[in-house]
């Protein structure tokens, strides 16, 4: 039986931050019962499908701000509806401040077995500007805590490009979240989109964005550094110790199939992308009302399954793997698309062997040129 994901977004935050456009909100709290009883209504009509699930992530938001008993509560439902792996990765997502050691040892007992965890950096004037509501100590008393809870698969996530971060700031952040013993990280370039307190500042001349050139610096030696700390680069945001990468996001990324639930959540289910209602009230009376959650639904051909599947694959260290491609779509990577790969094998953009076809470090630069090529 095949496997897939299960996604639950969960959209309160304690404070909204200054960079996120993400499907959030703050002070929503007489929202949050409605809406877990509304996510259970959701999961409510899988019942019956028999779907087989091997990853689950419980995203946000930030999904530590439910009490641990409700977290659980929303894990055993999943686990009355779908048949779940025995060895299932069971990820939720924490920001510090919001999980102490109580409740993680009740998220532990409870069935997850991944933390991940946004730092963001290291650096108070960093955190202030961004709108954390955490400092530094709050995250590594939160790796400890987790530990003691029973936690081995620890992440972090962290943002380079900051307005006015020097490579000693970025190095200082990656080496101290390293010292904590994660065993996975999440780098993420800062893009600043419209709509964001971000953006208006920048418009107002308050802050400016990083230039390409120094932006690109600060990614490579990164990259250089978390590999001579261990961690292997095998995806372009997403570093592991060996054995740790995140399954979940892995079978997004070979374009597996995924289930998401609640506001503004994806799916790619039985050849279907779907997307639903994107605000936590319009979520929350479409289910109440007995309607679809789903605002948008697109029934996707093979040919675009295929582009999807070669622009998403070219984003991991592994690449394509030819045979699997062969398996799945009927013909050979290189019967259809020979020639491009050729081109960007003579730009130093993909490299080959018996086994894959994978991008260079220039190609994860230039994505964009790879994606282009098999249109």
């Amino acid at each position: 039986m095949k496997q897939i994901g299960l996604y639950l977004h969960l959209p309160f935050c304690m404070q909204k931050c200054r960079y996120c456009d993400f499907s959030s909100w703050a002070g929503r709290e007489d929202l949050k019962t409605p809406y877990i009883n509304a996510l259970m209504s959701e999961l409510e009509t899988y019942r019956g499908e028999n779907i087989a699930v091997n990853t689950i992530f419980l995203g946000g938001g930030t999904p530590t701000l439910f009490d641990g008993e409700t977290l659980v509560q929303l894990l055993d439902k999943c686990r009355e509806i779908f048949d779940i792996s025995r060895d299932a990765e069971i990820s939720i997502e924490c920001n510090p401040g919001t999980a102490d050691r109580k409740k993680l040892e009740i998220l532990f007992k409870g069935g997850f077995n991944r933390l991940s965890i946004g730092l963001q950096a290291w650096q108070e004037h960093h955190l202030k500007q961004l709108g954390r509501i955490h400092n530094s100590r709050q995250f590594r008393e939160t790796v400890d805590w987790a530990k003691e809870a029973g936690f081995i698969n620890i992440s972090a996530d962290v943002i380079f490009g900051l307005p006015g971060q020097t490579w000693e700031e970025w190095k200082e952040t990656l080496e101290k979240a390293v010292s904590t013993s994660i065993n996975h990280l999440s780098a993420y370039s800062l893009i600043i989109e419209e709509g964001t307190v971000f953006y208006e500042w920048m418009k107002q001349g308050k802050i400016r964005q990083m230039d390409d050139e120094r932006e690109r610096s600060l990614y490579h030696r990164g990259v250089a550094l978390l590999e001579s700390l261990g961690f292997m680069q095998y995806e372009i945001s997403n570093f592991a110790k060996p054995g740790w990468e995140c399954r979940h996001n892995l079978n997004y990324w070979r374009n597996g199939e995924y289930l998401g639930c609640g506001c503004s959540a994806h799916s790619f289910f039985r050849s279907v992308r779907r997307a639903n209602a994107a605000g936590i009230e319009q979520y929350i009376e479409r289910i109440q009302s007995g309607k679809p959650a789903v605002d948008y639904s697109e029934e996707i051909d093979m040919e675009t399954e295929v582009v999807e599947t070669l622009m998403l694959g070219f984003r991991l260290n592994e690449g394509i793997n030819k045979k699997a491609f062969q398996n799945r779509f009927g013909f050979s990577l290189h019967e259809r698309y020979g020639d491009p790969i050729m081109e960007l094998k003579n730009q130093g953009l993909l490299t080959e062997d018996e086994e894959a076809v994978r991008p260079t470090p220039l190609g994860f630069d230039f994505q964009n040129r790879i994606a282009v090529a098999f249109f």
